[in-house]
């Protein structure tokens, strides 16, 4: 089975955002950059910060730069452009349904009402590709989702966010070596 070559962390590009939770498939990203020593740029051919993964062959990194709802565009834009098939993409996003310290792996499914996904899944033409959801919690009133998620964590979930984003990490060879049942095990399986 093949690994995943393209990994997209979904936010919305400027400081006015970049510390707000729906940034927070960015900050994964970020993190992998840093911890592989992998260079990031801007890319206008694939309408965001691209790079490739130092740590692997063929494999790159994406944060789109055309904000959230239009994340689909540059998703599509470089997996055309690399050959890279949905089941080989893993998309990192915010996720209203887990709580700050949790994050979850799956593959396909709906979009629970994610506008970045619900683009990806209209620009790559099908819902089969990976996801992690990295939990923000939800702020108990559904009126309340895009104020929510368009402000920063709180100091305490900013700090569970940032520990769920480093025990994600440890899943990156399976996710690279295509062993997704492993992958699913190791990060849904609490110590």
């Amino acid at each position: 089975m093949s690994g995943i070559k393209l990994f997209v962390g979904l936010g919305n590009p400027g400081d006015k955002y970049a510390a707000t939770r729906h940034n927070a498939g960015f900050w994964w990203v970020d993190q992998l950059a840093v911890q592989t020593n992998s260079k990031l740029s801007l890319d206008a051919k694939f309408f965001g910060i691209a790079g490739k993964l130092n740590v692997a062959t063929d494999t790159w990194l994406l944060k789109p730069t055309t904000f959230m709802n239009a994340s689909g565009k540059a998703v599509a834009a470089l997996a055309n452009y690399y050959k890279i098939l949905p089941a080989q993409i893993l998309v990192i996003h915010d996720e209203l349904d887990l709580q700050p310290s949790t994050a979850k792996l799956k593959k396909g499914g709906g979009n629970g009402g994610h506008n970045g996904l619900k683009d990806i899944s209209a620009a790559l033409g099908t819902q089969d590709f990976w996801r992690l959801r990295l939990g923000i919690g939800h702020p108990g009133d559904r009126n309340e989702v895009v104020n929510f998620v368009l402000k920063a964590p709180t100091k305490d979930e900013q700090t569970a966010i940032n520990q769920c984003v480093d025990e994600s990490m440890q899943i990156l060879p399976q996710l690279l070596s295509g062993d997704f049942e492993n992958a699913m095990l190791k990060l849904h399986t609490r110590k």
